[in-house]
Order: C-alpha cells, then sequence, then structure tokens
C-alpha cells in the first residue's frame, strides 16, 4: 500500500495508543510499513520513539516527516525543537527558517520558534515574551502549551539568578529541561 493511511486505521491507532494498548507501537510499525509516505505515521513514531529515549531513531523518524512533507509545521516545529534539546541550535533554526514564511507571523508555531531562537541567544525576556504570545495564540495543541509553560518557567527563574555566577546558558536550560521530560508534542 502507498499513500496515507485511512482515518479509520489512524483513529484506532490512536485510541490503541491513548490506552496504552501493548501492542499499540507495533500498530504503528505496521502502519508505517503499509504507508511509508504518510509523513503523520513518522512524526507520530518520532514523537513515541522520543518519548522511550531512542533520539537517534526519533530524530530519523521526525526528519523523516519534515523530507515527505515540508509544509507540515507542527512536525517541521518539532524537529527543530528536538535538535535543540539534542544541543544542536543551529540545525535547528535551519529547521525552523521555513516556518516564517509559510506561517503568518502571529501563527503560535512561529512565536515558540521565536521564542526558542531567543532563548539561544540568551534573550530570556523577549523569549518569554514570544513563548507567552504563543500559547495565548494556541488552542489546537494545548501540550505543547504545557511545555512551553515549563520553558517560560525555566526563563523566570534564570532571570531571577542572571547576576550569579552559575548563569546556564538557554541551550543547557533546555538539554536539562527535557532531559527527563520528552513530552514536546
Amino acid at each position: 500500500m502507498t499513500g496515507n493511511c485511512s482515518d479509520a486505521e489512524m483513529e484506532k491507532l490512536m485510541l490503541a495508543l491513548a490506552e496504552g494498548a501493548d501492542d499499540a507501537f507495533a500498530q504503528l510499525e505496521a502502519l508505517v510499513s503499509q504507508h511509508p509516505t504518510d509523513a503523520r505515521l513518522h512524526f507520530l513514531r518520532g514523537s513515541l520513539l522520543i518519548g522511550a529515549g531512542r533520539a537517534i531513531e526519533a530524530h530519523a523518524a521526525l526528519r523523516e516527516a519534515v523530507v515527505l512533507a515540508p509544509a507540515y509545521a507542527l512536525a517541521r516545529f518539532q524537529l527543530g525543537s528536538f535538535e535543540l534539546t539534542s544541543g544542536e541550535p543551529a540545525r535547528a533554526r535551519r529547521t525552523w527558517e521555513p516556518l516564517d514564511a509559510q506561517l503568518p507571523p502571529g501563527h503560535y508555531l512561529v512565536l515558540f520558534a521565536n521564542g526558542l531562537r531567543d532563548l539561544i541567544e540568551d534573550r530570556f525576556e523577549t523569549a518569554i515574551t514570544h513563548l507567552e504570545a504563543g500559547v495565548a495564540a494556541n488552542a489546537e495543541n494545548l501540550p505543547l502549551n504545557g511545555d512551553m509553560q515549563l520553558i517560560i518557567a525555566e526563563c523566570r527563574k534564570q532571570l531571577g539568578t542572571a547576576e550569579t555566577a552559575d548563569e546556564a546558558s538557554a541551550t543547557s536550560l533546555l538539554l536539562d529541561q527535557f532531559a527527563t521530560r520528552g513530552t514536546m508534542h
């Protein structure tokens, strides 16, 4: 089979994942095999692999989603976020670049990417402004808002300790933040 999986197949998979079915990941793998050009499946696979701590496979799956569907904005944002939290800020910037042309400036993914770009440059106040604006604009991916709220809290904490000798870099903040979580959706 080629092309995208059917809505019924996707619904069945999402239900299995939501219920924590033992064979949910195997179902996903089967669908990826049957529909190798379905970017949504590669994106979902990458997200699950991040949560499982399988970083190399996760990166490959997210990258495949973006290669298959360059306009898949959420996959592009998540790939860049993964690259950033993997210690590759320059790569993350390049991955996010097309979002600026693809989406309007007030779109939550553009605002989140701008906030993370600010964070890379240790511009905590501007990062907070962009991230908060993104949270306010995002009504479609609420788990992502939760992740951004955690970054905002870390930025605020950093601003409170900015004059200490132990100031952390923005990249190390993100690496610490997501090293134990792996929850970006």
